[in-house]
């Protein structure tokens, strides 16, 4: 298994995402989104793991402006504003390889060991 974890130091779903894998001693790599963020391609491969962009969206982030002004986007206009702005996106986001979720989602992190 090759596990990313994106999410911040202060997010509690974040915390609970690597609690679980170190539970089970499973090896990951946590990327915190305050300092670094994704890159296009792992931005894409989570986009396609979840079957589009509208699943990532964080509808109580509190960029409140942000999220209103993404309804009346186009699809390619709204996932270009959200790659820009990363701190929109719902957290954890943990990825397997080609695989992805978003949030604390440990029934299905289960099925991957």
């Amino acid at each position: 298994m090759n596990i990313q974890i994106f999410g911040t130091k202060k997010s509690f779903d974040s915390k609970k995402a690597e609690r679980f894998f170190k539970e089970r001693n499973i090896k990951f790599q946590f990327i915190d989104m305050k300092e670094k963020g994704m890159s296009r391609g792992e931005f894409n491969s989570v986009k396609s793991a979840l079957g589009g962009i509208n699943e990532m969206i964080d509808e109580k982030c509190r960029d409140k402006e942000l999220i209103t002004l993404m309804k009346y986007l186009t699809a390619e206009d709204m996932e270009e504003k959200l790659f820009e702005n990363q701190h929109a996106l719902i957290l954890p986001i943990v990825r397997n390889g080609k695989k992805a979720t978003i949030g604390y989602k440990p029934d299905i992190w289960e099925k991957w060991e």
